[in-house]
């Protein structure tokens, strides 16, 4: 997931409008506006860092510089300098708590994503996907999906225009999980993925043999899921599907999951409940122009 500079110039743009209204009456009134700052962003923590190319674009946008002291994807220790700044004082004061909420938080997710993928490696012989869901906050769904890729992880759907995923509230309206899954093949261009959402082992299996490309167990324990994975064996099956799951996968019991065969482990988690890492920024007075 490539940087989009007009996605985050647009998002940042409206940020920076949520936090100023206007303007930093604090700075206005104390600082003078001629004088000339720098700064450096130090992460606390270690962590895996996300935000870095936004986070320059943010400084650009107010008219300062910002230089990258890191990557983003990159792995710091506690106290790392991971960006530098200058530019006008002013400035620099009034984006400081946007600019560290965008790193502290894009940093969380990247970590939280990457803890786990080192989790689901250690216990699968297979590469298992870690991915993210659409339970992302409004505003910040592109940012936190690409922290999620920065961490190691998938980003899966980014909008509900990417693929087909039947659930629950689906199946209630529109039929059995083979007819919905029939329906969708015939319907939907053949270059968008058909994935179903089912709760139990013989549900996998009427998704696969009605032509499913994904088929993600849904709230099930770790030995459900391992049941579901063996049914589609036994039945020639499993080589057809990509098999997903999903639903109260946590840190705790994520080994337990990644023991299971399947292909890919969704966790909400990493976007909606990732604890925020510690960045700050110190400014000082610029050595050059006072």
């Amino acid at each position: 997931m490539d940087l989009n500079r007009s996605i985050v110039e647009s998002a940042i743009r409206s940020f920076l409008a949520e936090d100023l209204g206007y303007g930093d009456i604090t700075t206005n009134v104390l600082v003078d506006s001629e004088r000339k700052g720098e700064g450096r962003v130090v992460c606390r923590e270690n962590a895996v860092i996300a935000g870095i190319e936004e986070a320059v674009i943010l400084l650009e946008l107010v008219g300062c510089q910002g230089t990258a002291k890191t990557r983003d994807g990159g792995r710091v220790k506690a106290g790392t300098m991971i960006l530098s700044a200058r530019g006008p004082a002013r400035a620099l004061l009034g984006v400081e708590r946007t600019l560290l909420n965008l790193l502290s938080h894009m940093s969380g997710v990247a970590t939280s994503t990457a803890d786990l993928v080192s989790i689901a490696n250690k216990e699968s012989r297979d590469k298992i996907r870690i991915a993210c869901t659409r339970k992302t906050l409004p505003g910040l769904r592109y940012f936190e999906k690409r922290a999620v890729e920065l961490g190691g992880g998938d980003t899966h759907r980014l909008r509900l225009d990417d693929a087909v995923l039947i659930k629950d509230n689906h199946l209630e309206l529109a039929g059995s999980v083979g007819a919905c899954v029939r329906k969708a093949k015939e319907r939907v261009s053949f270059t968008r993925k058909v994935e179903v959402e089912v709760t139990n082992p013989d549900q996998a299996v009427e998704a696969a043999e009605a032509g499913a490309d994904i088929v993600l167990l849904d709230n099930m324990t770790p030995k459900e899921v391992a049941s579901s994975v063996s049914l589609l064996m036994s039945r020639g099956l499993r080589d057809r599907v990509l098999v997903e799951t999903s639903g109260g996968i946590r840190r705790e019991n994520l080994a337990s999951y990644a023991r299971t065969g399947v292909d890919v482990i969704s966790v909400g988690a990493i976007t909606h409940s990732a604890p925020a890492v510690d960045v700050s920024l110190e400014i000082h007075a610029s050595r050059k122009g006072g």
